[in-house]
């Protein structure tokens, strides 16, 4: 079978960085029906180590400081850009402006603003866009959102998602960019309630008003190290500077269809350590999802005789499940929803169709952001005025 190569760049080689940079190698191991094959042509980081490791771990031809070097390469075809947030409008304007295939982490933009300008120059140069809402991609969510459009759980009418996640918990944990509205745009509405609301479009459908409320729990942490990210950690007496985005945010939301919706999410929360959850209600049935459990589903069908929650294990019968394990229950981790999410993109940008989740994704995200906040400031309901 003679398959397209597509030349892949990777700018930043942190924690996501790397997650792609492996799931692009795995993908000719797990899909065997591909239409192309990744090549991990060049990475761009501006630590001499990590370029280090991009050709010698990693397997990348070459690996250069400054991203820019690659906007003039003509023998890329996709950028992935797994940068700080506050670089990533700047790196996917310019791979649109020289036709590169975009594939971004989110957030696309650190604010709103931001990302619809992404968005804008994506689409007048005609390219393929993704955005890394990976979790709309595990087997059981696939699974549960088939069983919603065949009409199994009936109409929607509530649906309650929530991410609650302890990476902020410890006022001792560094000032990381993540924390600084200037380096990463707005804080947890920004950074992961973009992944409640992907899944809750995906599922329900879009929402068109809320309301909101934020907090700052932590007002201050030990400034950063070289090379340090918001999992490390400082020691009491370290000099200290000011968070200035927020810690939670909740939501009350109507969508379209007229289902009702509450959202929280949190990075300061103790307890939940990984917490991206959600509870969908209808007049047949309901379902539960946990991504501290990814591979059962919790399923109640009204017309099933014994009345009550099943718990559905994950496994080969289920969309791409059977790529990386046989049989039933086997498990499957985080990787391989990025690694299903990378060959999701990829394919769509063989064949030159829409990816799912795409920049236009973001972008409907990021008009529900936009009117959080305003309620915010207001202290009353919004309604989502598409940006």
């Amino acid at each position: 079978m003679d398959r397209q190569p597509l030349r892949i760049a990777v700018i930043g080689l942190g924690w996501m960085g790397q997650a792609h940079s492996r799931s692009y190698a795995r993908i000719p191991r797990l899909f065997e029906d591909r239409a192309y094959d990744p090549v991990l042509a060049i990475c761009a980081d501006n630590m001499d180590e990590r370029r280090d490791q991009a050709v010698h771990s990693f397997g990348f031809e070459e690996a250069v400081a400054d991203w820019r070097e690659i906007m003039d390469r003509d023998d890329i075809d996709v950028v992935t850009c797994t940068a700080p947030n506050m670089l990533h409008e700047e790196i996917c304007v310019a791979a649109a402006e020289t036709g590169k295939h975009i594939f971004c982490e989110k957030p696309v933009g650190g604010k709103p603003e931001q990302t619809v300008r992404a968005e804008k120059a994506a689409r007048d140069a005609g390219v393929v866009t993704g955005v890394g809402y990976n979790y709309r991609f595990a087997p059981l969510v696939q699974h549960l959102k088939n069983l919603i459009d065949a009409g199994e759980l009936g109409e929607i009418t509530n649906y309650r998602g929530r991410f609650f996640s302890m990476y902020g918990s410890d006022p001792m944990g560094l000032l990381s960019w993540r924390f600084k509205v200037d380096q990463s745009g707005y804080g947890v509405s920004t950074d992961i309630l973009s992944h409640s609301m992907d899944l809750a479009h995906m599922l329900v459908g879009p929402i068109n008003r809320v309301m909101g409320l934020q907090k700052t729990f932590i007002t201050e942490r030990p400034l950063p190290k070289p090379g340090g990210t918001h999992y490390d950690r400082g020691e009491p007496g370290d000099p200290t500077g000011e968070v200035t985005n927020e810690d939670y945010f909740g939501a009350f939301a109507e969508f379209e269809n007229g289902a009702i919706g509450t959202f929280e999410t949190s990075r300061s929360i103790i307890g939940p350590e990984s917490q991206n959850a959600f509870d969908v209600y209808g007049t047949k049935g309901a379902a539960n999802w946990n991504l501290e459990t990814m591979n059962e589903l919790g399923l109640f069908l009204m017309k099933d005789e014994a009345r009550g929650y099943t718990t559905v294990r994950g496994g080969d019968r289920y969309p791409y499940h059977g790529n990386f394990v046989p049989g039933d229950a086997n498990a499957i981790g985080f990787e391989d929803l990025v690694t299903i999410e990378d060959y999701e993109f990829l394919t769509a940008v063989a064949a030159g169709s829409k990816h799912s989740a795409s920049f236009k994704e973001a972008v409907d995200y990021v008009s529900v952001q936009a009117a959080l906040l305003e309620s915010t400031e207001t202290g009353q309901w919004q309604d989502v005025v598409d940006l």
